[in-house]
């Protein structure tokens, strides 16, 4: 007997019905799409993992984001600070390891807090984990879409990490160990290593901190290997401490021992400086 409830389903139906779930989703873009921005600042690494948001049109400070409340500074989850080595944050000291980035906007001042739970968002906050909490003054600035984290002025021992988004910058200053962290490393650094000893002592005469220990380690280099390198560093040294004509014998050794080197990066610095201190 013919099953009456049995009827055929057209064919492009079938091929929809049967295609795999996966086929149904688009891979779109994300509102806030994730973001992670780094700097170096002499031997500390300094990163900042966040969820950058856009203005769409809409009123952010003040409104969007509303004044004398908790801000996670971003969307999504939280945005985390994570510094290799322990730096100062506005005055504060701050261990190395991970924080989460947390700010109270007002329309003059904001109140930047740097938190030890790295992945408090605003719900899970809590104050008593604050590590630092700093006043800034908002400045203003060009328009910007989407919120970014950037490093700005940046030297061996500072820099400036800004949130800059929809026409305010806020500026939170750290600053890094890294004259404590190089004079530690110097202290221990011992001799047996030329090419060792030679770093510390170009470090010493590029930074212009102290020329005569520079010219301590390039002179301990030097005994234990001649190289073109070390002649020069030491050449260098001398020619920065205003004694060209004892410089130049350096100077000449480093051509001679350059010319036969492989990879004698410092060519073209070496000829100028024989031939702009007259060297014979």
């Amino acid at each position: 007997m013919r099953n009456p409830l049995r009827f055929v389903l057209p064919l492009p139906l079938v091929v929809i019905l049967a295609a795999p779930a996966a086929a149904q989703t688009v891979d779109l873009p994300r509102p806030s799409p994730f973001a992670k921005v780094g700097q170096m600042v002499g031997l500390t690494d300094i990163t900042v993992d966040y969820s950058s948001p856009a203005a769409r049109g809409r009123k952010i400070f003040g409104g969007l984001v509303p004044y004398g409340k908790l801000w996670r500074m971003g969307a999504n989850a939280a945005t985390k600070l994570t510094v290799s080595k322990d730096v100062v944050i506005g005055g504060t000291p701050v261990p190395a390891g991970s924080y989460s980035l947390h700010a109270i906007p007002g329309a003059g001042s904001w109140t930047v807090i740097v938190n030890k739970n790295p992945t408090a968002q605003t719900r899970e906050y809590k104050q008593e984990l604050d590590v630092v909490r700093l006043q800034v003054k908002p400045q203003p600035m060009g328009a910007r879409e989407r919120l970014i984290f950037v490093f700005a002025n940046t030297t061996e021992s500072t820099t400036s990490l800004d949130l800059e988004w929809a026409g305010v910058r806020v500026s939170i200053p750290i600053k890094a160990h890294t004259d404590e962290q190089v004079a530690a490393a110097l202290k221990e650094l011992e001799g047996g290593l030329w090419r060792a000893d030679t770093m510390a002592a170009r470090y010493l005469l590029e930074s212009k901190k102290d020329y005569d220990r520079a010219m301590r380690f390039v002179d301990r280099s030097l005994s234990l290997k001649e190289e073109w390198f070390n002649s020069w560093t030491k050449a260098q040294i001398l020619a920065a401490k205003g004694q060209k004509a004892a410089a130049c014998p350096f100077a000449l050794k480093a051509r001679a021992l350059g010319e036969k080197a492989p990879f004698f990066f410092y060519a073209d610095e070496v000829k100028k400086a024989v031939a702009d201190w007259k060297c014979k």
